[in-house]
């Protein structure tokens, strides 16, 4: 059940941004990630019909929704798409029943009725549908424009940062119906996001996109906690983007060497397809390093290096250490942890660096 989207579009916005995007989605969920500006709003967008690109194609199984060189564009009505914004567009004097069956004006009525209880009990909103969007939770309002947007079979959802405005505990809830929903009918789902969370959270596959062009294409994890880019390793959270050369190459351990630029610390980072004597950038996560006041022993962890702290500050419930080691490195430890060590400015220390914390990016 299901058919595979192919898009292969390019247009230009302005004389600044162009998008030219090339890639192919199947049943499932496809995260489409990437700061704002990107593209990623402008590539839903020309899949619903709503913008026209220059030149490409885009085909939803065998029908053909959008092709430059023969002219064909079918009217965003008659695409079977889905689209949920981030800023709802609910009737206000409307119910939800009604705003959920709004799209459904031409079946009769009991069939109307039939799939909108359908579809809002498996959104959990069967209790509200005599309610009008007003007298609902922010919550609960998603749940009703994501099942507006379902109840008429659409053969591709499209959803637009959906879920930014609302908790962590709602966003769960939704995103584990919504993953259930599409369990039974498997369609493609372009799920645009900026939050990490939700990329781990939703995503089979996920799409990066920078300045219009996709910069990063794989799993979740592939994308997100291997990063390639220096671009997708700071969408992921990688505070510590270091410059290293590559002294040493271990193929038959899977790991090599890389001197951090203009010190003599070296770190042991996973194989990558980088070439001895050649600059690689290494991405760490602040959180990933560990700190100690005497030099640790006994421990599995390949790289223990001297470095010297050179700031603390409080950050919400971390709390945000500046160590140097020739060069600064960012290094999250909890508040409890920093008081009961005595790190101050100053401080001589130990810092501990797992061998697989190390992402050697080979795409700069």
């Amino acid at each position: 059940m299901g058919v595979n989207l192919a898009v292969r579009v390019r247009t230009r916005l302005s004389p600044q941004f162009r998008l030219d995007v090339d890639f192919d989605a199947a049943p499932g969920v496809t995260i489409v990630f990437g700061e704002s500006g990107s593209g990623k709003s402008t590539l839903l967008r020309c899949v619903a019909g709503l913008t026209q690109p220059d030149e490409g194609l885009i085909r939803l199984g065998d029908r053909t929704l959008f092709d430059a060189s023969t002219g064909v564009t079918v009217a965003p009505a008659r695409r079977r798409i889905g689209f949920v914004f981030q800023h709802l567009a609910l009737f206000p004097h409307l119910t939800a029943a009604d705003n959920i069956a709004y799209g459904m004006a031409r079946l009769p009525p009991a069939e109307r009725r039939d799939r909108t209880a359908a579809i809002a009990k498996s959104f959990r909103i069967g209790h509200l549908l005599e309610r009008r969007p007003g007298e609902i939770s922010g919550g609960e309002r998603q749940r009703v424009g994501v099942a507006r947007s379902l109840v008429t079979d659409p053969e591709i959802l499209l959803l637009d940062e959906p879920l930014s405005a609302l908790d962590h505990h709602t966003q769960s809830r939704i995103i584990a119906d919504l993953r259930q929903w599409n369990d039974a009918r498997r369609i493609p789902i372009l799920y645009v996001t900026h939050s990490q969370r939700e990329v781990f959270a939703l995503g089979e596959r996920a799409l990066v996109l920078q300045d219009g062009v996709i910069i990063a294409d794989g799993t979740p994890h592939q994308v997100m906690e291997m990063p390639s880019h220096e671009h997708v390793a700071q969408l992921a959270g990688f505070e510590n983007l270091l410059d290293t050369v590559v002294v040493t190459r271990r193929p038959e351990a899977g790991v090599m060497v890389c001197r951090l630029a203009g010190t003599s610390v070296d770190l042991e980072t996973p194989l990558a397809d980088v070439e001895q004597g050649r600059a690689v950038r290494v991405a760490i996560r602040a959180g990933d390093i560990l700190i100690g006041i005497e030099r640790p022993h006994g421990l599995s962890a390949r790289n223990i290096v001297p470095a010297t702290i050179a700031s603390l500050a409080r950050q919400g419930a971390v709390m945000r250490v500046e160590a140097s080691l020739g060069v600064p490195l960012e290094v999250h430890v909890t508040p409890a942890a920093s008081e009961e060590l005595g790190l101050r400015a100053g401080l001589a220390v130990w810092l501990v660096i797992k061998t697989r914390s190390c992402r050697p990016m080979t795409a700069i």
